[in-house]
């Protein structure tokens, strides 16, 4: 199990090729009643947190001529063909339909060769593991894996410093890499909250029907939190620090992020205004003098997406 040590080790060595993404406090009346500070990780290079995880992985791993491979939705491959044009390896994504063209795009742009496959994800990355294997290529994981998780944690470390009086933040989950990176880094000492889609609910599901429940995803946040379950490092964290979820409808993402838009002038990607919901919608309502937190994940969207 990851903890502060290994993602204060993963901040050391990723630091110099980060963007030191900012925090911007938004006043009471424009998401909610109160205060509500941002983490503003869609100005991160390749426009998501993933970049963390991938270079703490690939800095920390030699590669071969094959270069690496990963399997996702569309963020962690982009994140993985930055990691990797940078550090001068080739790359190779394996990629569902469900990605959309910006993702796409996204990850030729930053060098990647991408195959994209009708196959299902847990199929996808059964594939995904023999190419590896047959080639020598660095896998890495989009979440299960101690490397990746403790990337995306640096993120937390960031946060406590920008916003150090949080009693509460939300994160939002697809396989909870960064959620279980977040948790790992905080602990009991602040409140963390899972935000799910109804159509990505990983975490509430394994928490009602057990650890190894898989399911099919769906719906506007699919493409970033599309994951048919949740990894299981993740899993015992979150379980550890009794982390709650809340899952929340599509059109409360689609509202989240045109409020957004008009309270800031920001364009976040479903999966990230899917953290801000419960605020926004109502369905959290923060008690008096709570201070709280969203973590704005990514913005790899349509600019167009919640209009």
């Amino acid at each position: 199990m990851i903890g502060p040590a290994e993602i204060r080790a993963a901040h050391t060595r990723i630091n110099p090729h980060l963007r030191q993404t900012p925090s911007l406090q938004i006043e009471p009346g424009a998401l909610c009643d109160g205060t509500v500070g941002l983490k503003l990780e869609l100005f991160q290079h390749t426009g998501s947190f993933k970049v963390r995880g991938a270079l703490n992985t690939l800095l920390a791993n030699p590669t071969s001529d094959a270069g690496v491979v990963a399997v996702s939705g569309g963020n962690h491959g982009a994140a993985v063909a930055f990691a990797a044009t940078k550090l001068g390896a080739r790359s190779t994504i394996f990629v569902p339909q469900l990605a959309g063209p910006v993702k796409l795009d996204r990850m030729r742009g930053f060098g990647a060769e991408v195959i994209v496959s009708d196959l299902d994800f847990i199929t996808l990355t059964g594939q995904f593991r023999k190419f590896a294997k047959e080639t020598g290529a660095l896998a890495v994981h989009p979440f299960n894996d101690p490397l990746v998780m403790a990337g995306q944690g640096t993120v937390a470390q960031e946060i406590e410093q920008q916003l150090p009086e949080l009693d509460t933040l939300f994160v939002s989950v697809g396989g909870g890499g960064l959620i279980g990176g977040v948790a790992a880094w905080y602990g009991n000492r602040i409140k963390i909250i899972a935000v799910e889609s109804e159509g990505t609910p990983t975490f509430a599901t394994v928490l009602k029907d057990g650890p190894d429940t898989e399911i099919t995803v769906s719906g506007i946040a699919a493409s970033s939190l599309g994951s048919p379950t949740i990894g299981s490092l993740s899993y015992d964290i979150l379980n550890r620090f009794d982390v709650p979820s809340i899952v929340v409808p599509d059109h409360a993402i689609i509202e989240a992020g045109r409020r957004l838009w008009d309270c800031a002038r920001i364009i976040c990607e479903p999966g990230a205004a899917t953290a801000l919901a419960p605020l926004t919608s109502g369905v959290y309502v923060p008690k008096k003098d709570e201070r709280v937190g969203v973590l704005i994940c990514g913005g790899n969207a349509s600019p167009d997406w919640f209009l």
